[in-house]
């Protein structure tokens, strides 16, 4: 007898939809096979399956069996399978009919006594199975919370191959319960900027930053509160919406490297690799394509701490993201695409040793050395940051008076309302932030008043701009527009923007001795 289960697997934050068929033909020497290009987890499934079943109590007849997964020509990894395999069986043999499958999507793995255990990429999956018109998942009770958050679906949580049978058989609903919360708690919440004494260009390019969706680079001597700074921008982002949490919990729910989600993420994604990473584990990739940390910071922030000790072939790997805002990993078996819409702040030193241009110590490398150690940073790849910005030591005086600086609620409040002037700007465009403007959008919303204008124009031949980091400039200075709720990019905007973009590479770091009149 031909039976027939469904389910499904993560490829990407998609999901491959499969349909699990088994034959079975009496034979003097039984045999179990299964075909349709499984990988070893799920030609291991034979064993799990089998044990799992006899665990029920069934004992089937020799037979020839086929497990076959379509389509025959896309890979299938994973243990989630096993569930549907096993089902599939049953219904080969009569213990089910195969009415009871029919429009039901199941998924999980089975342990050799017939517990489901969990599984990745549920989300990814049921989203995929709501959008196809499935009304109903089985799948393991320990990744019902995850799968409960799509709405529209109904989920259901089992813990036995045993409750799985008995619901679809006699209709006796599964022991496990509703999640008490689908959604997974906050992170802590990010420490204050009130904590950061001075600074206050660089608190104001965080700002800015946060406010638009901009890229930050800050470069300045050891000590100087760089990364104090970076780790408290998550604390002044607006909230993941709805859409932006899904699809960051998406990512998380397929990938090995980081925990598996209870719920839906609620805080926007803060990573900080080492800068040792390798550009697989940082774009993504692998003999198995995973997302990397370009991915993991969807709708969030990436942090690479120590810029220039990061190896150049992975940060030119940032470029392509950086423009795209996805990853597009091929391989020989197939070609996955993961989003990869980040908000990247680095930080570095201005040389070697670290204080290039510090009153409070010299410094004491060559100049060979600091134009070895700045050519780490390709001129393409500083060109998509946005702004770039030299932070100073803080002077003892001011370390020794504890003033606190502004909190960062205060700071939160003024780039949720920038953000809101945005959002209405844009409306049902597509567009999320002043940072994702094309050059169509830059014309129509970015462009500048006439003094704007003319400062622009001399800043661009005095510094050499291109023309990608004159949009980004426009960009900037919309975002500078939108703090100071004005409706028109102004010169005072363009001039600001442009300091943020002054970094010259071949002297000290830190803006140059440009003129930023009006260039009349």
């Amino acid at each position: 007898m031909l039976a027939k289960a469904y389910s499904a697997t993560p490829r990407g934050v998609d999901a491959l939809f499969v349909t699990v068929e088994v034959d079975r033909i009496r034979a003097m020497q039984p045999s179990v096979r299964v075909v349709g290009l499984p990988d070893p987890a799920v030609r291991e499934a034979r064993e799990r399956v089998f044990s799992a079943i006899r665990h029920l109590g069934h004992r089937s007849e020799a037979a020839n069996v086929v497990f076959n997964l379509a389509p025959a020509d896309e890979r299938k990894e994973g243990a989630a399978l096993d569930l549907p395999m096993a089902l599939a069986y049953l219904v080969s043999v009569g213990y089910l009919p195969q009415t009871r499958l029919d429009g039901r999507l199941l998924v999980g793995e089975l342990s050799l006594e017939g517990r489901l255990q969990p599984v990745r990429g549920v989300l990814p999956i049921v989203l995929a199975a709501r959008r196809s018109g499935v009304s109903e998942v089985v799948l393991p009770a320990a990744n019902r919370a995850e799968g409960a958050v799509v709405s529209g679906i109904r989920v259901v949580g089992a813990t036995t191959l045993g409750e799985v049978v008995r619901y679809l058989r006699d209709g006796a609903e599964p022991a496990a319960g509703e999640p008490d919360d689908p959604t997974a708690p906050a992170a802590d919440r990010a420490a204050d900027l009130a904590d950061v004494v001075g600074q206050e260009q660089a608190r104001r390019a965080l700002e800015v930053a946060a406010a638009g969706g901009h890229h930050l680079l800050f470069i300045g001597p050891p000590g100087c509160g760089k990364s104090m700074l970076a780790r408290r921008l998550p604390g002044i982002l607006a909230p993941l919406a709805v859409e932006e949490a899904l699809e960051v919990t998406s990512v998380y729910s397929i990938s090995t490297r980081v925990p598996r989600p209870r719920g839906l993420l609620a805080s926007r994604p803060f990573r900080a690799p080492h800068h040792t990473i390798s550009a697989a584990a940082l774009i993504g990739g692998g003999a198995s394509p995973q997302p990397g940390e370009v991915s993991l910071a969807h709708h969030g922030v990436l942090f690479l701490d120590e810029l220039t000790e990061f190896r150049r072939d992975v940060l030119e790997g940032l470029r392509q993201p950086l423009e795209d805002r996805t990853v597009t990993v091929a391989r020989a078996a197939s070609t996955l695409t993961f989003p990869a819409a980040f908000q990247l702040v680095a930080a570095a030193n201005p040389c070697p040793c670290g204080y290039l241009g510090d009153d409070r110590r010299e410094c004491s490398c060559t100049p060979t050395a600091v134009a070895r150690y700045r050519s780490r940073l390709s001129g393409p790849l500083l060109d998509r940051l946005d702004l770039q910005v030299t932070v100073p030591a803080v002077p003892w005086r001011e370390l020794a008076s504890h003033r606190r600086g502004e909190p960062t609620a205060a700071v939160a409040d003024r780039v949720a309302r920038a953000r809101r002037r945005a959002h209405d700007r844009f409306g049902a465009g597509g567009l999320h932030a002043n940072g994702d403007m094309d050059t169509d959008a830059i014309r129509t919303w970015a462009e500048p008043d006439d003094e704007g204008r003319r400062l622009l124009e001399h800043a661009s031949r005095a510094l050499a701009l291109s023309a990608r980091a004159w949009h980004r400039i426009l960009r900037v200075a919309r975002t500078i527009a939108d703090l100071a709720d004005d409706d028109r990019v102004r010169a005072p905007h363009i001039a600001e923007a442009i300091a943020y973009r002054s970094l010259d590479r071949r002297s000290t770091p830190g803006p140059t001795a440009v003129s930023l009149g009006s260039g009349r």
